[in-house]
């Protein structure tokens, strides 16, 4: 899979906030049903996340490539116009999009994506190795308010990290600090005599709500956490994304009567990190890991 060069009057660029508006409407009208918070606030933490292929002032796709301190990458979002697909312009975008990616990165880092299902083996010949798949549950919110739980405070954060550290691939604290304090967004720490047991968050996206992330020591811990904060928002719509080889939060999932609605290929570019998927009760986001 080569870089042919772009034809003529052809731009890749970063994206002004005009395209990331486009983008985001994009998103929206694919069922993608976008955080409302989410794109600004990986926006900001990256600046040259967001990549464009236009033609004068004209949007033909978009995506986005997320460097998270140059220890990991995440490709996420990529969309082309609708008229202007299965014309080899995609090709172009994913091609450049990560080429620059790794030019942004360490030596070596990896590069994960969600990818949609039809779309690996064409992910496969850019270099991207199939890992798992990884489930969006939806439903209607239904649970328990646990008096165990409360709400994240400053002081849980870097126990936060410390769990997440082993659930992902880089130091994310910089991008997860606005995205836990986002307008509308809910957080939930469930705390034993040994410390920090489980932790979750639920933000207000396009449609209802997404959970993303909840991590946990242990599926009782998710579990209560997940019920807890289903219980603030209960009768909306709420999506649960979880990594199919945690057979604990699939379980969870259905005890809450979700349904599997949609699936992505958990794919990897370079060496797969040790990661404890078995703490990953809910990702963070399809479209930036």
């Amino acid at each position: 899979m080569t870089l042919t060069s772009l034809p003529d009057g052809l731009e890749l660029d970063l994206m002004t906030d005009v395209e990331l508006d486009t983008l985001r409407d994009w998103a929206v009208a694919e069922g993608w049903n976008p955080g409302i918070s989410d794109m600004a606030i990986a926006r900001k933490y990256d600046p040259e996340a967001f990549i464009a292929l236009r033609r004068g002032d004209e949007l033909l796709g978009g995506g986005s490539i997320l460097s998270y301190e140059s220890a990991c990458g995440f490709m996420g979002l990529f969309i082309m116009r609708e008229d202007l697909r299965q014309q080899g312009l995609g090709n172009l975008l994913w091609q450049h999009r990560r080429n620059r990616l790794q030019g942004r990165l360490k030596e070596g880092a990896p590069i994960g994506m969600d990818g949609v299902l039809h779309m690996v083996p064409y992910y496969g010949r850019g270099g991207f190795a199939y890992l798992y798949e990884d489930v969006r549950f939806q439903g209607t919110a239904s649970g328990a308010k646990s008096r165990h739980c409360a709400p994240m405070s400053e002081a849980d954060f870097d126990k936060l990290m410390a769990l997440d550290i082993t659930c992902f691939p880089g130091d994310r604290s910089r991008f997860l600090k606005p995205w836990l304090s986002a307008p509308g967004v809910k957080t939930a720490v469930l705390k034993s005599n040994e410390g920090l047991q489980a932790f979750g968050a639920l933000r207000p996206a396009e449609e209802g709500y997404k959970f993303g992330p909840v991590l946990a020591y242990s599926a009782t811990a998710a579990e209560e956490v997940i019920s807890h904060l289903m219980s603030a928002v209960g009768g909306e719509q709420i999506q649960l994304d979880i990594p199919e080889i945690n057979a604990a939060a699939m379980k969870i999932a259905s005890s809450f009567d979700l349904t599997d609605v949609f699936r992505c290929a958990k794919m990897i570019l370079g060496k797969q990190p040790e990661l404890r998927t078995d703490r990953v009760f809910g990702l963070t986001s399809f479209e930036f890991g």
